[in-house]
Parts: C-alpha cells; sequence; structure tokens
C-alpha cells in the first residue's frame, strides 16, 4: 500500500473519533473492539463485540480477574452445600448502583426473572435453566416466580437452588445474563434505558455517552465498591469493522489497543509477529459456519456433509487467516482439562461428491441458489470468497455471498433468514458444556432449526452425571451427533487470539483461555504517541 494512501487512510480514521466540544477530548485508553453493539442491555446481548461493554458497566454476583479466573464480585463471598445445589451469596454492603441506590440480592433476583421472562425474549435465557424451575418458567409453563430456585433473605443475602450440580455455576454468575439491572430505570425509561444519562450500572464504569457507529464512552464510576482500584477515568470503544481503518486508528496513537483478530490486515501478520506490540495466544473459540436446516437443501444431511467434506480448512488458515490457527475437526476447542474432541468429518471432495449426487446433485446439476451470509469483515469476504471457490471447482456449486452488518446480521441468523452463514463462539466458561449446549433444541442461540431427541437427551444425561470423567464421555457422543452424523455446523479453525498493545504503556492486560480483559485492571505508564510518526509504509 502506498504512504500517499497511508497518510489519508490516517487523516479519514482521525476524523473518526474527532468531535466537538468537551466531549471530543481524548479519552484515558481507546479501545478499537468490533462491530457497532447491537444491545447494552445485559440479558439482550449475545455478541462478544457488546459483552466486552457490558462487562465494564455491569458487575455480577462473580467477577473475572486479568487471568480469566473467578472472583469476588458484588458477592464478597459464598457458600456452597454438600451436594452442589445450594448457593448462598452475601452481597458487600458498599456495592452500589451508579446513581448511589444500594445493590440488594432483590435487584439480582428480580433481574434473573426479567431475563427469563418470556416477553423479554433473551436468547441467553438458557444460562439460568441450571437454576430450579428456571426453565418452567421461561417456557411459560410455570407462572409464579416463587417457584424458581432463587430468593432474596434479606437485602444482602440471595439464595439460589440449581436444578443438579453445576461445576460451572460461579462462572456463570461472571457472565453478563445473570448481571443485574436497575430496575426502576427499565421501568421508567422503558427500551430506552440502556441511553446515555439513563442507563444506571453497577460495574467499574459507567455510560458517558454512545454515538452509534462513532464510539462508547466510559467514565469511571463514583460509587463503585472497588473504585480506588480502578485507574482509568475515561475509555473510549470505538465501532468498525474496517480492519485498515482500525489498524490506521491504532497505527497513528488515535487508539491504544486493539482487541479484535478482525480488526487486524491479514496481509501484515507476518511482518509485525517479532514486534513487542503485537500479542497472541490460544483461546477457547471456534470459527465455524451454520446451516439452516429449515431450509432446503440444507434439510438433507447429504449437501450438509458434502459441504463440510469439501472445505479445504488448512488453505482457509494459511491463505487467509494467516495467526497460526488451528483447522478445527469438531466444535470444542483443545485445551479443556479432560476432553478430547471426537473425530469429525475431515476433507474428502470425492466423498462429498458422492454424496451429492446420492442427493440428487451430481456434478452440482438442478442444486438451488443459495447464499453463504456474513458480517461486514475483511477477512469473513477473504474467508467466504475462498469457499465459494472450493464448492466451484469441487462440487459444481455457485453460491451468492452476502454481507450484513453485525445488528442486520445477528437479526438474520436469530429469525432463520439464511441459507448457510458464518458464525464463531467463545467460550463462556473452561467446559464443553458451554460450546455443545447452544445446540439442543429450541436453544435461544441454536440458530440452525436444528432439533435431535437423542442430542438433547445426552446433554441432559451430562448436567446430571457426577463423575467427571462419564460427564466427558457423554459430551463426546454427543459432539459425535453435531460434527459428524448430523452436521448442523461446519467447524472451521480454532480462535488464537490477537492484540496490538504498547506494554510500555498498557499494563493489567493479560491473555487467557476465555478472551476476557476487565478494563478495570488495565493501568497506563505513559501518555498515547504515534507508533509510525514519519515513516514511509507499514512494517
Amino acid at each position: 500500500m502506498s504512504a500517499t494512501f497511508t497518510r489519508a487512510a490516517v487523516f479519514l480514521a482521525a476524523l473518526l473519533v474527532a468531535g466537538c466540544g468537551p466531549a471530543a477530548r481524548r479519552a484515558d485508553l481507546v479501545v478499537l473492539n468490533g462491530a457497532e453493539p447491537e444491545s447494552l442491555d445485559p440479558a439482550i446481548i449475545t455478541g462478544q463485540p457488546e459483552g466486552r461493554i457490558v462487562q465494564s458497566l455491569f458487575e455480577g454476583l462473580a467477577a473475572r480477574d486479568p487471568d480469566g479466573r473467578v472472583v469476588p464480585g458484588v458477592a464478597e463471598r459464598w457458600e456452597v452445600s454438600a451436594d452442589g445445589r445450594c448457593y448462598l451469596f452475601h452481597l458487600r454492603a458498599d456495592a452500589r448502583w451508579s446513581n448511589g441506590d444500594p445493590v440488594t440480592a432483590r435487584d439480582f433476583a428480580a433481574s434473573w426473572r426479567r431475563t427469563l421472562a418470556p416477553e423479554t425474549a433473551s436468547e441467553y435465557a438458557y444460562q439460568l435453566f441450571y437454576v430450579r424451575g428456571a426453565e418452567g418458567f421461561n417456557a411459560g409453563r410455570e407462572k409464579d416466580f416463587s417457584k424458581v430456585g432463587v430468593r432474596a433473605r434479606d437485602e444482602r443475602t440471595l439464595e439460589v437452588e440449581l436444578e443438579d450440580p453445576t461445576p460451572f455455576f460461579l462462572d456463570l454468575c461472571a457472565f453478563p445474563t445473570l448481571m443485574p439491572v436497575h430496575l426502576a430505570s427499565v421501568e421508567r425509561f422503558g427500551d430506552d434505558w440502556i441511553k446515555p444519562g439513563r442507563l444506571v450500572s453497577n460495574g467499574a464504569f459507567l455510560l458517558e455517552d454512545w454515538r452509534v457507529n462513532h464510539r462508547v464512552r466510559l467514565m469511571k464510576n463514583p460509587h463503585y465498591w472497588d473504585r480506588a482500584n480502578v485507574a482509568l477515568e475515561t475509555v473510549d470503544i470505538l465501532p468498525t469493522s474496517q480492519a485498515n481503518t482500525a489498524f490506521n486508528l491504532y497505527w497513528s496513537g488515535e487508539a491504544d489497543l486493539i482487541l479484535d483478530r478482525g480488526l487486524i490486515p491479514s496481509m501484515l501478520l507476518n511482518a509485525v509477529r517479532k514486534r513487542r506490540d503485537f500479542h497472541s495466544a490460544p483461546f477457547l473459540g471456534t470459527a465455524f459456519y451454520r446451516f439452516n436446516v429449515t431450509r432446503k437443501p440444507f434439510s438433507d444431511v447429504r449437501v450438509r456433509k458434502a459441504f463440510a467434506l469439501v472445505v479445504d480448512k488448512r488453505r482457509l488458515v494459511e491463505k487467509v487467516t494467516r495467526a497460526g490457527e488451528l483447522i478445527a475437526d469438531s466444535l470444542v476447542p483443545p485445551g479443556l482439562a479432560g476432553y478430547a474432541s471426537p473425530k469429525g468429518l475431515g476433507y474428502d471432495p470425492a466423498a462429498a461428491r458422492a454424496l451429492l449426487a446420492e442427493a440428487g446433485f451430481p456434478g452440482g446439476k438442478g442444486f438451488p441458489e443459495v447464499a453463504l451470509l456474513y458480517n461486514r469483515s475483511e477477512q469473513h469476504e477473504a474467508v467466504a470468497t475462498e469457499v465459494q471457490d472450493m464448492l466451484a471447482k469441487e462440487l459444481g456449486i455457485r453460491i451468492e455471498l452476502l454481507q450484513q452488518e453485525w445488528k442486520v446480521y445477528l437479526n438474520s441468523m436469530s429469525a432463520l433468514d439464511y441459507d448457510f452463514c458464518r458464525a464463531s463462539w467463545v467460550g463462556d466458561y473452561a467446559d464443553p458444556n458451554t460450546f455443545l449446549d447452544m445446540f439442543v433444541t429450541g436453544g435461544g442461540n441454536n440458530r440452525t432449526g436444528w432439533s435431535n431427541t437423542a442430542y438433547d437427551a445426552l446433554l441432559r444425561a451430562a448436567a446430571k452425571e457426577r463423575d467427571p470423567s462419564a460427564r466427558m464421555r457423554i459430551f463426546q457422543r454427543a459432539e459425535t451427533l453435531l460434527c459428524r452424523d448430523e452436521v448442523p455446523i461446519l467447524p472451521l479453525h480454532y480462535y488464537v487470539g490477537v492484540q496490538f498493545y504498547d506494554p510500555d504503556r498498557v499494563t493489567g492486560f493479560r491473555a487467557n483461555v476465555l478472551d476476557e480483559h476487565p478494563l478495570k485492571y488495565v493501568r497506563l505508564r505513559r501518555a498515547a504517541a504515534p507508533r509510525q510518526p514519519r515513516s514511509e509504509s507499514r512494517p
């Protein structure tokens, strides 16, 4: 890329964060986060870009440290019964909302009720189904919330009863879906409660400003219980899906931190790997494609298998993504203690052609028009183009490519308004269940239309199994159904986290398997400076 174009891009990118008036001052930390958030409501969000913001605004009973470990949050301590089914959380006396109101056990109970209420339509409500009676309440079979296993004993004591022992329940208590919301604000402002000046939060930061497709500005919450240990006064979260724009913002010193791998041009990865501001580590995340099994031709498992068998994943990671990703044969990433994914379908174009012919489309003849949906991203488009070429060369199938903005893309997936689409999943906790339970029948994040009673039964059995080894064997059987026998998804590769930040300036930011980086712990050592003040080309 020419130096002239680079300087022009830097100038235009700087205009994106320029504004007018007092609010235009540079924040202490400027973060490039990915797509514009779909919402800031903990009960509604499903994506990682908005999850990062919500975890700065709100805090659950538990929280996470920079290494991704569960630590006390609003609850200063808890007790667990001998059978692992009952939890007693003791809330901090100094836990406050950003308007000064106390955060109470009743806030948690009422917020969980709101998340589970059918009218809220929370796609992540199933994260509460481990609580006794929660699934029935969400399904509308039980109208009386007092029958659900969550009760405020008093202002500072929350009692939770689970259906079965759940080894990752404390992890869920740090997850956005289980975070409390300020119900008085929700009731007063309705859907507008998440706007600046109306959003009342209980986390390390509060919402000062939100300009759609421009920035989200966070300010240190003066009422946060641990405010003395929060170093940053202001943080700007910049939304962009364009890798060149994002990298220019970082390179010019307009931004301090790139959080999303998709915001780094793949062509630059080899050149920047040895830089001190380049940081890379694997985490529990998988890129895959979803098939809409309610639409022909993907209602036929033979077609789904043919597509899966013909995608050369090694070509994708070596030619397009280039960050050292491992190809994915199954959904659950490696690195989980005690678990090894079963072998998937692999790469076999000849077998794919035979299956396609068996399904009635020999050599691709008569195959209907289908489109591959993906959200706006240079890397997603590059991967889609490669897959388009593979399907044409190996199966004789021509597919269309359909690109949508983040919010529209999420809505299309939820409504099953697609043929097959790009998807990804980052583990909410370090357990195979976080990947496998989303594909149960009717699961809020299933988004494939797929339903299999044997699969559902296996996930229920795993939830009740006390023996860790037996539990992992059940998960392996379920993953075999998902990735080898029924194939409602096509795993592509396991993620490698890539971030850019100057370690001499930004501290408290560490790689971890969940790819979670609480801004509460970030510290700055000196002022920002351009990384390439006069150079004629990028590294």
